[in-house]
């Protein structure tokens, strides 16, 4: 069976970036019918936090995003180190004494001496003598794991052929002095663990990509029975790499600016691919899911045209999936009138008051004569939709004004902007005494 996972760091909030790589593993595995599996890569102590882990499952269900199993790394330390005992006694982990110090002048004199600044295994050559009288001064060793010679190769789903030349990548270091293993291989031992069949993640792992397979088949497993797909990374609007910090772009605050979760959706599942961004519900976005779709370019992400998806997210929306959200006591009168003039949820709390609320209009200047006209042929309750039109009609008929001249004071008057909703839709829900108010007051 088809299975994927998305497997976060609970060290920060979830991002646009590792969002869009989320929502990509969920869309093809649930469109292939397979299983999808959260797993928090929380071996970091010192960084990982709980409320982050919160957050991030929060977040991914609020996306539209749910899993068929969860776990986290930091529950299967007893795995990680019986995997690394295996390695170890196949002679494909070595320990390691050199300090930070001492790695960063042996890559300073390579990069000195026109090298690549690779690992040049010198922990190898060690003895057993030699190792022993490094922990007798008290030294405790870190873990490399040996690479094979030669190049790991494979077919991506989205970037195609690939190659890693293995010789040109330093021996990774796999588990830390303090016996804390690390993500490079605690990933590889998971994944075989769970019957992984796609890794769907940045192509900045592609080099990974290589060094993980190399530990797939070190431990047994058949590397050729994983698929692997790197998703071009994201820019912004500048073109420049997209930060994984930038709080602004964080599904949190996207959400408490009132971006709809269907909207981020939609637009995460189809940015740099050739389907066009369009408001679809998810099973939509599911069934059309498409790593042949993908460019090979960096994707932008491009704020004003999430905004304008938005738009027609909310222009949609029924009352019923927005009323926990609007402000007490709103209406479907009130959502229909307005949901067609919102980028953001949030503005219909300014709509709000003015339907509902108090507001100050501005002094309609050169109006003054127009707007005690328009009070007092102001009609009496009750009102119907047709109040506007009857109101309008009978100031049109007593001033001769029409078009702009006739609209725009009563709306800058009424509502204090100079666009907005139908103030036939408004007009009613604002009732009498509110509008003479403003007329007055404008006047």
């Amino acid at each position: 069976m088809t299975a994927l996972r998305f497997a976060p760091s609970p060290t920060g909030y979830l991002h646009v970036g590792n969002s869009r790589v989320a929502l990509a593993n969920y869309l093809f595995a649930r469109r292939h019918g397979g299983r999808f599996l959260l797993r928090l890569d929380d071996t970091d102590a010192e960084r990982s936090r709980p409320e982050y882990a919160d957050a991030i499952a929060q977040d991914l269900r609020w996306l539209g995003i749910d899993w068929d199993e969860t776990f986290r790394q930091s529950d299967r330390l007893a795995l990680y180190a019986e995997a690394a005992e295996r390695l170890k006694a196949a002679g494909r982990l070595y320990p390691c004494f050199e300090s930070a110090e001492e790695l960063k002048a042996k890559r300073e004199m390579a990069l000195k001496r026109g090298r690549a600044p690779v690992y040049d295994r010198a922990m190898l050559r060690m003895t057993p003598e030699q190792r022993a009288q490094a922990e007798a001064n008290g030294k405790t060793p870190y873990w490399r794991f040996r690479l094979s010679d030669g190049a790991v190769e494979w077919t991506d789903l989205v970037l195609g052929r690939r190659q890693v030349k293995l010789t040109a990548v330093s021996d990774p270091v796999v588990i830390r002095a303090d016996g804390t293993p690390l993500y490079t291989f605690t990933s590889v031992v998971d994944d075989i663990a769970t019957g992984i069949t796609h890794i769907v993640r940045g192509e900045d792992h592609v080099t990974n990509t290589g060094v993980q397979l190399d530990i797939f088949a070190a431990l047994g497993a058949d590397p050729a029975r994983i698929a692997f797909a790197h998703l071009p990374l994201l820019t912004g609007t500048d073109g420049g790499k997209l930060s994984k910090r930038i709080d602004s772009l964080s599904l949190r605050s996207l959400r408490q600016d009132g971006m709809e979760a269907g909207a981020i959706a939609a637009y995460l599942a189809r940015l740099g691919t050739s389907d066009d961004p369009a408001p679809l519900p998810m099973q939509a976005l599911i069934e059309g899911f498409d790593f042949g779709h993908v460019s090979h370019s960096a994707a932008r992400f491009d704020m004003p045209q999430l905004l304008a998806l938005n738009r027609k997210v909310l222009h949609a929306l029924p009352f019923a999936a927005v009323r926990d959200r609007l402000p007490v006591g709103a209406t479907e009168a009130f959502w229909l009138a307005v949901r067609g003039n919102l980028d953001l949820l949030n503005e219909a709390r300014g709509w709000w008051d003015v339907v509902a609320g108090t507001i100050v209009p501005p002094l309609v200047e050169g109006e003054a004569e127009y707007l005690r006209a328009a009070l007092e042929l102001l009609p009496a309750e009750p009102w119907t939709s047709e109040v506007w039109t009857e109101w309008t009609g009978a100031l049109k008929a007593a001033t001769g004004r029409k078009g702009k001249a006739l609209f725009m004071p009563l709306r800058l008057a009424l509502t204090g902007e100079d666009h907005g909703p139908e103030l036939k839709d408004l007009l009613p829900l604002m009732g009498r005494a509110r509008a003479a108010t403003r007329l007055g007051l404008a006047a």
